[in-house]
């Protein structure tokens, strides 16, 4: 059975009431039920924090031990070296992850800091980015 862990960084907690028009109004505990019943052959693990810290003590410690990491960094994506440097240094395969294009919003959400450490990214498809980085992990 894969392992594979979802992380989620600041503000993903509000998602279901954190502007509706940009991220829907479904929540990710329930989106999270979904994407299990869908995948019962793998083990799927979810952690959210605001503190990048505890986003990059979350990537060390499932980084040697799991299939692969699902994350979405939130605004820290375009601010975060510390973030990139934690990728760079575990094995496992991380895709990165938006709700929304992160392309056809603000300028400054243009860049990334962490797409070069990671194997791919995906952004735009709301909740289901987070199935489509599912599927890219599950096919190596």
């Amino acid at each position: 059975m894969k392992k594979i862990q979802i992380i989620n960084g600041p503000n993903l907690n509000l998602l279901g009431t954190r502007e509706p028009s940009i991220y829907g109004t479904v929540t990710f505990d329930a989106w999270l039920e979904t994407l299990k019943a869908a995948y019962p052959q793998c083990e799927i693990a979810c952690f959210q924090s605001n503190l990048e810290g505890e986003l990059i003590n979350r990537i060390h410690e499932t980084g040697f031990s799991f299939d692969g990491i699902i994350l979405n960094a939130g605004a820290y994506t375009h601010t975060s070296v510390a973030l990139h440097d934690a990728i760079k240094a575990v094995p496992v395969p991380v895709v990165e992850v938006h709700l929304s294009n992160v392309h056809a919003r603000e300028p400054f959400r243009h860049h990334s800091f962490l797409s070069a450490a990671c194997k791919g990214v995906i952004a735009g498809f709301g909740m289901d980015s987070y199935r489509l980085a599912l599927e890219a992990l599950l096919a190596g």
